[in-house]
This record gives structure tokens, sequence and C-alpha cells, in this order.
């Protein structure tokens, strides 16, 4: 059972190779630190808008079972492909919508998102479906970015663009690329209480991290979904997404080359 996206949302991204092997090198480890601590080893958890599963294989090592859900069923395979490739049996994968999920009330004592809230134009609705599979005293966790507390070095005019761009894109789409900073007030609309609420940072700077997102970028501005929504859509040129590219290259290759964003992050309880 799912649901269809809510009138004028799109996934800005898109599910390029490109972009899946970036998704593949987050952690639980790192993507989920604020939650670890509360993770108790029996605890069974739903991890919405999983990807491809390496933070929800992460999070079974330390759960007692862990159910991923995505609304793309070749990402759901390639996760489920990644659970069985590490023999972690405790992990399994849906195809659904965060916004009908397909369990019942009560199903979870966990519910974590990470980096999704920023793509939905109705957060706050699937944070209410979130808080409907929860057991009382259940708790949500949700980390996002915030694309205004982006800073780079060196500056380049085509990377500035690209940031405004980006957000441009994103709110046509119906999302919010600063979600971190609303974190909070949408946990409350929902009908969380006792929020505890964090931050942290992403950095690139040393080669591999500055290949990892600078080469990533300089790939997916011209090839992936976001070239096509920044083009028929009317907020870029082909032309400008080649220069864009071309700096995001220039970046990666600099030595000294700096990019850092602050995340938001808040762990909250269902009430009852």
């Amino acid at each position: 059972m799912t649901a269809e996206r809510p009138e004028g949302e799109k996934y800005t991204h898109g599910y390029h190779e490109v972009i899946l092997e970036f998704y593949r090198q987050r952690t639980a480890e790192v993507c989920a630190a604020f939650l670890l601590p509360h993770l108790q080893p029996d605890a069974s958890v739903l991890d919405m808008g999983c990807g491809p599963g390496t933070i929800t294989v992460g999070l079974a090592r330390r759960a007692g079972t862990v159910i991923g859900v995505d609304s793309s069923a070749e990402v759901v395979e390639s996760a489920r492909h990644r659970a069985r490739e590490e023999g972690v049996d405790n992990a399994s994968f849906e195809v659904g919508s965060v916004y009908e999920l397909p369990f019942d009330d009560a199903s979870f004592d966990v519910v974590y998102a990470h980096q999704l809230m920023q793509h939905l134009s109705d957060p706050v609705r699937a944070l209410r479906e979130a808080r409907r599979v929860l057991r009382p005293g259940g708790l949500v966790a949700v980390r996002d970015s915030d694309y205004q507390t982006m800073v780079h070095a060196p500056v380049e005019s085509a990377l500035e663009h690209w940031l405004r761009l980006y957000q441009e894109v994103a709110r046509s789409n119906g999302g919010e690329p600063c979600a971190g900073r609303f974190l909070p007030g949408w946990v409350n609309a929902a009908g969380f209480v006792d929020p505890v609420v964090t931050t942290s940072t992403t950095t690139y700077a040393d080669a591999a991290r500055r290949e990892l997102w600078g080469g990533m970028w300089a790939v997916r501005v011209t090839d992936s979904d976001f070239a096509d929504h920044a083009t028929d859509g009317g907020f870029a040129m082909r032309g400008d997404l080649v220069a864009i590219s071309a700096a995001f290259r220039r970046w990666a290759d600099h030595p000294s080359g700096f990019w850092a964003w602050l995340n938001g992050e808040v762990i909250a309880t269902r009430p009852g």
C-alpha cells in the first residue's frame, strides 16, 4: 500500500547511480550519532526514506529489528542486497510512502528519518504518520541539513550560483532545503513532546571527502534529475550547469578546498 506524492512534490535528487553511491557512504555512526545513545538493543526501529540501506544496516547492528521504507522499488532492492551482503538478518526493507506507512498503529519503538523532511511538501503529515506507528513513549529521531548554512572555500561565483539554484529548484519541487532549522516546529506540530534539539556539522576538506562531494556534484549537476528540474523549470540554462559542474571539479581538486554545513537534529517522544 502506497500513497501518491502530494501534487507538485518531486524528489529533487533522483536516483542517478552517482547519487546512490554517495548515499552508500552514509553510516549510522555519523548520521545517527544523536540517536545511538538512546537506542536499546531490543528496540524495533523504522527507518523512513532509507535509501540504499547503509544507515539501516548500521542501526540493525545495535537494535532488535529494523525495517527500512523507501518509495523506490529499485533502491529498496539495493538495500536488501546490502543487508544480505553484510550478513545482517534483522533488517528488512519495504516499498512504501512515508505519508501512508504500511504498518499497524503502535508497531515500533523508534522511527528514524535522515535527510528526508527537506524533500517533503508536508513534513508534519509524515511525522504524524510516524507518531501513529510508534508505541506510546516511543521516540522519533530526525536529522536534516540547512542549505543556507553552507560555506565553502575557495569562493567561486558558479558555486554561489549553485547554492541559490539548488534552493530554488528544491522549493519548486515542494521541498524545504533549510529543513534543519524547522525540525523542532514540525515535530511539535505533529504532536510529539519532550524534544531534545541538537546540531552537528558535515565537513568536506581532505582529498577523499572533497572528491566525494565535489566529484559527485560535478556529475550530478549536469546528468541527474536535478539538471532536468533546473532547465525544465526555467531556473538555469544548460550552459549554467556546465559552468557549475566545472567549478565543482576545480573545487574538488583544490588542495585547500573546504565545504561545510549545519544539520538540525531532534529526538522527541510520542505521548501516551
